[in-house]
Order: C-alpha cells, then sequence, then structure tokens
C-alpha cells in the first residue's frame, strides 16, 4: 500500500485546461509567456487531490491556512477503498440498528393509548405499527439487545468513517452552487444526526438522563432525521462505494473523482496498510461487542459485561437479578405498600378490592419469563407465580373476550407509572399479576406487594407496585 499507487491513481484525475491550452505547470497562461530566450518552461507541478492554493487564488477562492487545504492532511491511508468499506459495514450496522429501533418503538403499542404514547404529534412516522405479540416470549428481549450491542459496536466503525472522510468537511470554498449548499446541509443532517442518535443512546444505556427533553422523544425524532439523510446519502454513494471496493484497497478507479478530497497530494510515509487499519477498527469492535453482548445473553457472559448500565450487584437468592429503578428512587414508601394496601380491579362498571391476603387466595399460576429493558440488559427467564389477569378480569364479569387493561402504579411520578395492555397480552395464560418469584415473595425492589409480567413486553410494561387494574377503559 505504499504512495506510488496513490499517486499514479491522482494523476489521473487532473482535467486538461479549457481550449486546449497547455495544462497547469506546463508552460505560460495566455498573455503572461515569457520573453524570447528566456528558456523552457517550468515542469509539471505535481496533481493534487482538488485545486492547488495557486488555482484557488486564480478564482479568488483561495483557501486559508489549515484543514480547508489539501496538503494539510498526510494520511496514506485514506482513499476511495477504505472509505466505502467503512461505509457498506455502516449501511449493513445501521439499517438493523435502524428497524430494530422502530420494533422497540412499537413493542410500547404507542397507538394503543396515549399513556403508552410518547410521541402523540408522530402522525405518519407511526404509519408502520401494530399490536405487539406475546409470541416468541423473547422477542423484545432480542430486538432490543441487537438493537444495543449494535449500536455500540458499531462506534469504532463510525469514527473510522469520519476520519476518512474528514478532509472533505473542510474543503474550500464551503459553498460553491445551490445544489453544492444543499449537499453540504445533507451532510450536516447526516453527521449531526449520527452523533445525536449515538451520543444519546449511548448515555441512556448508561442511565445519563442530561437531555434537555424525554429521551424517548428526542430519539425518536432524531432517528428519523437521520435515516432520511442517510438514505439520501447512500443513494447518491452507493454506486461509487461499490466501484471503489471493486477496484481494491490500491489505486483508486482510473478516471472516477472518488479520489478527489481523500488522497492526500503529499502523503507522509506508511506506518500500516489499509488493510490493517481496517483490522485495528475490526477489533476495537470486537472489543466492545466482548464488553457489552453479555448483559443481553445472560448466563456467564453477564461476567464480561463492563458496559453494562448497571454496576450494583443485585444480589444472590430468589430475587438477586437485575433492576432498573428501586422502591425508594420513586418514592415508595412503607405504609404505600403495608397492611393498608389494596387492589383495586374495575370494569363493565363494577369494582372490586382485593386485600394481599384475597389476592394470595386465588387461583396460582407460574410462568417463566424474562426481564428486558430499553437499555439492552436482560434477564434470564426467572420462575413467576400469581394470578392470571384473566382471573382478574373475571371478577367484574368480563369472559374470554377480554379487552386491554390500564395498570396503575403505587409510584407517584415520573415516566411509565401506568401503562396500557392490549387484549392479546391480557389474554395471554402466561401474563400474570405477579406475587413471586422463583418461590420466595417479592422483594420491595421487584415490585411487591404485585406486579405485571407479561410475555415479550419491554420492561417499562410489565409495571410494579401495582394498585389499580381497569378492563376496558384505556388511558
Amino acid at each position: 500500500m505504499g504512495t506510488s499507487g496513490i499517486g499514479r491513481g491522482q494523476a489521473d484525475d487532473v482535467p486538461p485546461p479549457k481550449g486546449g491550452g497547455p495544462a497547469k505547470g506546463e508552460g505560460p497562461a495566455k498573455g503572461e509567456g515569457p520573453a524570447k530566450g528566456e528558456g523552457p518552461a517550468k515542469p509539471a507541478a505535481p496533481p493534487t487531490a482538488g485545486p492547488s492554493p495557486k488555482e484557488a487564488a486564480g478564482a479568488g477562492r483561495t483557501p486559508p491556512p489549515g484543514p480547508a487545504r489539501p496538503e494539510f492532511w498526510r494520511s496514506p491511508l485514506r482513499g476511495p477503498w477504505l472509505t466505502a468499506v467503512f461505509g457498506l459495514v455502516l449501511l449493513f450496522g445501521i439499517t438493523v440498528v435502524f428497524v430494530t429501533g422502530l420494533l422497540s418503538y412499537a413493542a410500547y403499542d404507542p397507538d394503543l393509548a396515549a399513556v403508552n404514547d410518547q410521541t402523540p404529534d408522530k402522525g405518519w412516522l407511526g404509519f408502520y405499527l401494530f399490536p405487539w405479540p406475546t409470541s416468541p416470549y423473547w422477542l423484545y428481549r432480542l430486538t432490543q439487545g441487537v438493537h444495543v450491542t449494535l449500536g455500540i459496536v458499531l462506534v469504532p466503525v463510525l469514527l473510522a468513517k469520519l476520519w476518512s472522510v474528514i478532509p472533505k468537511l473542510f474543503e474550500w470554498p464551503p459553498v460553491r452552487s445551490v445544489s453544492h449548499a444543499l449537499e453540504r446541509l445533507s451532510l450536516l443532517l447526516l453527521v449531526g444526526g449520527a452523533g445525536f442518535e449515538f451520543v444519546t443512546g449511548i448515555l441512556n444505556v448508561q442511565l445519563h438522563y442530561i437531555f434537555p427533553g424525554s429521551f424517548y422523544t428526542l430519539h425518536f425524532y432524531g432517528a428519523w432525521v437521520f435515516i432520511g439523510a442517510f438514505v439520501v446519502h447512500v443513494a447518491f454513494r452507493l454506486p461509487r462505494a461499490l466501484r471503489a471496493v471493486r477496484a481494491g484497497p490500491g489505486e483508486p478507479p482510473a478516471g472516477s473523482e472518488e479520489a478527489v478530497g481523500l488522497v492526500s497530494p503529499r502523503p507522509a510515509a506508511p506506518t500500516i496498510s489499509r488493510r490493517g487499519a481496517l483490522a485495528m477498527v475490526g477489533l476495537g469492535s470486537l472489543a466492545l461487542l466482548v464488553v457489552t453482548a453479555g448483559q443481553s445473553i445472560g448466563g456467564w457472559w453477564r461476567q464480561t459485561a463492563l458496559l453494562a448500565p448497571h454496576g450494583r450487584d443485585p444480589g444472590s437468592g430468589p430475587n438477586g437479578f437485575q433492576i432498573n429503578k428501586t422502591a425508594a428512587s420513586v418514592g415508595i414508601r412503607p405504609s404505600d405498600v403495608g397492611p393498608a394496601w389494596r387492589l383495586t380491579v374495575r370494569g363493565q362498571g363494577r369494582q372490586v378490592d382485593l386485600t394481599y391476603g384475597q389476592l394470595l387466595a386465588m387461583a396460582q399460576h407460574e410462568s417463566a419469563l424474562p426481564i428486558a429493558c430499553v437499555e439492552g440488559w436482560s434477564t434470564p427467564d426467572q420462575r413467576w407465580g400469581g394470578v392470571r389477569l384473566t382471573d382478574l378480569a373475571a371478577l367484574v364479569g368480563l369472559g374470554v373476550d377480554t379487552p386491554p387493561v390500564l395498570v396503575e402504579s403505587v409510584q407517584r411520578g415520573g415516566s411509565f407509572r401506568s401503562a396500557v395492555l392490549g387484549d392479546n397480552q391480557v389474554r395471554d395464560g402466561r401474563s400474570l399479576l405477579a406475587v413471586r418469584v422463583n418461590g420466595a415473595v417479592l422483594s420491595a425492589d421487584h415490585g411487591y406487594p404485585a406486579r405485571v409480567i407479561v410475555a415479550g413486553a419491554p420492561g417499562v410494561h410489565n409495571t410494579k407496585w401495582v394498585t389499580r387494574l381497569t378492563f376496558g377503559e384505556p388511558a
């Protein structure tokens, strides 16, 4: 991967001057010729990746000293092939991340009730929404695990791609025409959107909520802005990227414009090959995979999840598994879940109030289900015990055609203190109002005295500290 190959590819990109005159540096310009007897013309200047400062000055476009000048960028690795490889990896990876993100949003069933909808002004952006299924029961665990893990794994590739094209971000003049201005604007949306989505996503994984609004709202609308710019960029650049990949890591495609702005006109001596740089980025992504994926896979892999969102030890015993919010963190007081606690069941104009003892006296069933959260972590299957939601609906006269249910928590404030479950979720025999887990009474942090557990639902819809169930009246 020496520099000579780069130089040859560059030379092919220098166009002849208009009017059939001498090429740049091959002779004097018209009206500036040497006096008779002054000798031969000066030798040709070396080819560059763009207009030289002298050419730019002649056109009134002198680039200022620094990154706007092509010779400022000296890496011999930059070139169409490396940029194209990074781009194609991102094309596949970002597509998967976007699709799994849409599925994550659909899992909240935002069209079911206002209380589920964090983006009420979404309009046609929710065109694809559908009732979230309960089978397979591990669906949300899979889609959200892939969404978060792949998003983190792509960070080195994204940074490498930005590094490979950074000279183009400083090209001079910044705007040459209306069409060029639109292209620059699309790049601003693309680069800015990518940074916004990746940064907010990673901060959410680590539970650092420093956003000027709701993470869900910002991340959702930001994703659509980013993907719009991404699609436009792919439409214009994919043919070039494919040509560059087919040409290989050596010379840029002969006669093409791919090298302009990428290949340095004065490259430094290479210390690594382009394939070597690609391998380094791949190793970085592999390292992030190892320290991230364990939070979703579970088992002994969890010990490798150094980037898991929670550093606290969940403890041991039947309740010794991951939680998102503790009882204390959301203001649950002992009196809220003490002997005075009641479960209110409403529906069809009827109401039934149950004590904890009466709830325990009802028919008990078991379900083996995981907890999976939007941050990407999930638990192995836990053995939950409690009363089926359909049995609770029967207390107010509802039969097999059980409607959706509004689940409300003792929690007084904050997001997701209540949620509406769809009729398919209520009717699933694995959907419980759980009072036990792994043979033990629920701990306070796991939702004592009772919590909802539903197959395939996001963790925030498995409401803890439940105090009221209202069937058939979505909020």
